[in-house]
């Protein structure tokens, strides 16, 4: 599958289109066919490696990224789940967090998704999850 991958930390002009494996859920995962991702603060901050203290603290990589895969944000549809989840199916419509969502294909928990509401397109509903947290947070403290 085709994917955009960072294999150090730097400008944008450190990424680059590449065939890389397709991934498959394990026990409690889900595999979204990513039909739209978003690019926000997040993903630039992950891009360069800022901050410092990040890579110190384990999240990051010290030296490169920890996620080969770029991206964060995307909508797509369910196109396996791994065993022990329920709630989600294949053919369903979703929108959230999947490291990795800057490719045709990526892996996450079913916690970190939710249903893609009919009157949004990909797009629209890809722009949605760390916007969506960040006004959360905002209005709740």
């Amino acid at each position: 599958m085709k994917a955009i991958v960072q294999d150090r930390f730097g400008p944008p002009d450190t990424l680059r289109l590449t065939d890389v494996d397709r991934p498959g859920p394990a026990a409690g995962q889900v595999l979204v066919r990513v039909r739209a991702a978003a690019v926000n603060p997040y993903d630039w901050h992950m891009l360069r490696g800022d901050p410092y203290a990040a890579r110190l603290l384990g999240g990051v990589g010290l030296t490169r990224p920890k996620q080969r895969v770029a991206g964060i944000d995307a909508a797509g549809e369910v196109t396996a789940v791994g065993a022990g989840v329920s709630g989600l199916s294949p053919g369903d419509e979703v929108l959230g967090f999947c490291p990795g969502a800057f490719a045709e294909y990526a892996v996450t928990t079913p916690d970190l998704l939710a249903r893609k509401p009919e009157n949004l397109t990909f797009e629209q509903a890809a722009a949605a999850p760390m916007a969506a947290v960040t006004a959360l947070r905002g209005i709740s403290t």
